[in-house]
């Protein structure tokens, strides 16, 4: 359209059907245009510049960023102290565990060495005071650290060897006591350290009547003073003066055995001590009814008196 045409713009009213025609030229209807066009890019621009601000107005502050990083980060420190907590009582776990296999190991090193010093064991071949040796070359793979899983494992494995093995030195260690208990109560060997015999078991020459006379044990003389020693373990029954025994001491061996060592120069044991095979239980003498130094040993089995000879020609366990 040229600036020098003219625009007709027809209005229709509501009554009566009338209409009314607007004559407009070419400059007017630019104007118009330019109008509407300007309108229309004013609206788009306020609805963009209303959004601008909605959006603005959404967008959180600086501060509301900070707390939501903080609270984030809060969280994620306590997720990692209830990691490191998990970690800490795993590790407590373990350590009690380990806590209780060193007091096993220590039993066990006591048991051994017990073995080791009642021979049943040789020292020169164990020695439970040092740990063992091991060795071996160094792996070419690179080396990995062990999981707390497949720690666990082994820890689990190990109970369970040391849970068998003490199981067997338990049992061991009961018939080494029981051996050891019957060797000390097997009665054998002369109740002196040096000296001969000198007189028999059985009938013989009374040495103050010269009377045939019951002889219910055996003398053997030695030196004035030395030692009385017991040959097998027990309990002293009695020790003291007895009429025609002089100082005699009496040991209870248990199962109805008893042994008597009488004309004693000095006791050196209490009734209810508990006596070892070859200790010292009296010095020689010669109190009572006694020629010279020397001890009367008698053996007697409920009640009945017996041959010591057969004891003291017994050969050792």
């Amino acid at each position: 359209m040229k600036p020098e045409d003219n625009m007709n713009i027809i209005l229709v009213g509501k009554s009566h059907g009338k209409s009314r025609v607007l004559a407009l030229n070419g400059t007017v209807a630019f104007v118009l245009a330019l109008a509407v066009a300007a309108l229309i890019a004013a609206a788009g621009w306020g609805g963009y510049s209303v959004a601008v601000s909605q959006a603005e107005a959404d967008k959180p502050s600086d501060s509301e960023l900070v707390a939501e990083w903080q609270s984030k980060l809060g969280e994620q420190k306590a997720e990692l102290a209830g990691l490191q907590q998990n970690v800490q009582d795993q590790v407590d776990a373990l350590t009690l565990r380990l806590g209780e296999i060193q007091g096993r190991l220590l039993r066990l090193d006591a048991l051994g060495q017990r073995f080791v010093e009642s021979g049943l064991v040789g020292s020169d071949e164990f020695d439970f005071n040092q740990p063992a040796a091991v060795g071996g070359p160094e792996d070419s793979l690179p080396a990995d650290s062990f999981s707390a899983p497949e720690l666990t494992r082994m820890i689990d494995e190990l109970e369970h060897k040391m849970q068998d093995r003490e199981q067997q030195l338990r049992l061991l260690d009961q018939v080494s006591s029981r051996q050891k208990l019957e060797d000390e109560l097997y009665l054998e060997g002369r109740p002196i350290t040096w000296g001969w015999l000198s007189s028999r078991y059985g009938y013989r020459s009374d040495p103050f009547t010269g009377k045939r006379t019951w002889h219910a044990g055996v003398d053997l003389a030695g030196k004035d003073g030395s030692d009385i020693i017991s040959v097998a373990g027990g309990v002293v029954s009695y020790a003291g003066e007895r009429y025609g025994y002089g100082n005699l001491v009496e040991i209870d061996h248990g199962d109805g055995l008893i042994t008597r060592y009488a004309h004693c120069k000095t006791i050196k044991v209490n009734v209810g001590d508990v006596i070892q095979k070859g200790q010292v239980l009296a010095l020689m003498g010669s109190t009572g009814r006694s020629t010279g130094p020397h001890v009367h040993f008698e053996v007697i089995r409920n009640g009945k008196s017996e041959n010591p000879e057969t004891y003291i020609k017994r050969a050792s366990r």
